[in-house]
């Protein structure tokens, strides 16, 4: 039975459980703003600092490099409390090793074939960083940058506004794109992210978040026996090089239907060509709502063992589901622990991957005097 978030704090704090990674007790704080500390140096000299954010029992670290979420705390159905999501310990694996865990992804979020689209008739060439194509901005995208961060306590809410300018031509995109996303944990314990940009010329833009999930806890082993529900009748199949085809195919009769809650694990060895060339899931499914002018819930993802449920609402068109394929026991996590083939998994709310070049897709171009605003809603509850 999953018991209302609140009813779940009150319980803990009543016990006085401990936090597992952070210490103290398992209170729910409100409206307290966020903590500054430095977290570590790059090459150039540049500092990166952590912002330690917490509210109706959710609790965050935030880095100021790439907007990463380094650690996400939440309670179990017992209250006791796990970091639920995959990063490091220090700032040298992020610059490194890092597989984008938890952070901000632009300009363009997941593929573009061959890193060129056309856009007014003029052709671009972008950064190829992911064999001939280009994925997530490139060589140098929106995940290796140092955003300006802002702390802010409103209300009953905490967060964090994180602003960051690309130039005209950086990675190849035309325009100087001004980006600011917000983090916002509200007093129920839930963390939205608000994105909007602005050009001074015709480009093409889709932001997300790169965050790899385990309910069960960091570096607790597999997530195939997670169940996943999402609202998606459609998604779009691949080449070889995981590059949209342009069909929009039928989830039904196949491995990527999960209209109906089912374990991860169930139909992912099916053997299915597009699973076989993905060695997994790592697709984007077609959302039945479409585009909306606000948030609708999208998907739920439900670990068995702990309770922890997670549900997603977003305006965007799709969700890439990404069930960590190519963790392979290198990486060491925040817990100390290897994270291997599936412990983890991303929900990447966006529009579709190489949509610049795919007609029939939603349009991702964004024109000078044009805001582009989206916002995703991550709800939790055990």
């Amino acid at each position: 039975m999953e018991l209302n978030r609140r009813t779940v704090m009150a319980g803990a704090a009543a016990a006085g459980l401990a936090a597992t990674t952070l210490g103290g007790t398992a209170a729910a704080a409100t409206g307290r703003k966020p903590v500054k500390e430095l977290f570590g140096t790059l090459a150039d000299g540049t500092k990166v600092y952590r912002w330690s954010l917490e509210n109706g029992g959710t609790r965050m670290k935030v880095l100021s490099y790439g907007g990463i979420v380094q650690t996400l705390e939440l309670p179990d159905r017992r209250g006791r409390y796990a970091n639920v999501v995959a990063g490091f310990d220090n700032i040298a694996d992020y610059v490194a090793k890092s597989p984008y865990f938890g952070a901000l992804i632009g300009r363009y979020g997941n593929r573009i074939g061959k890193g060129q689209f056309t856009l007014d008739g003029t052709a671009y060439q972008l950064s190829v960083n992911d064999g001939v194509n280009s994925l997530h901005g490139g060589a140098k995208g929106f995940d290796k940058h140092v955003w300006h961060v802002e702390p802010f306590a409103k209300g009953s809410d905490v967060g964090l506004h994180l602003h960051y300018t690309s130039v005209d031509g950086e990675m190849g995109y035309p325009g100087t794109l001004r980006t600011t996303v917000t983090y916002t944990l509200t007093r129920h314990g839930d963390w939205r992210i608000d994105y909007t940009a602005t050009t001074d010329k015709a480009t093409v833009v889709n932001l997300t978040s790169h965050v790899y999930w385990n309910l069960a806890g960091e570096g607790s082993g597999t997530i195939e026996d997670h169940e996943l529900t999402i609202a998606a009748s459609r998604y779009t199949p691949t080449d070889s090089g995981l590059i949209p085809t342009g069909e929009l195919a039928k989830v039904a009769g196949t491995p990527f239907d999960f209209r109906h809650a089912k374990p991860i694990g169930r139909d992912i060895r099916a053997g299915h060509e597009q699973q076989v060339q993905a060695k997994g899931y790592d697709h984007n499914w077609v959302l039945d709502k479409g585009i909306t002018a606000k948030p609708e819930h999208v998907a739920t993802l439900r670990d068995p063992r702990s309770g922890r449920t997670l549900k997603i609402a977003t305006d965007q068109p799709g969700l890439q589901f990404y069930s960590g394929n190519f963790l392979d026991g290198t990486l060491t996590g925040t817990g100390g622990r290897t994270y291997r083939q599936g412990d983890a998994l991303c929900l990447e709310t966006q529009h579709f991957p190489d949509s610049p070049n795919h007609a029939n897709f939603p349009s991702t171009v964004l024109r000078p005097g044009q805001t582009y605003r989206t916002s995703t809603l991550h709800t939790f509850g055990a």
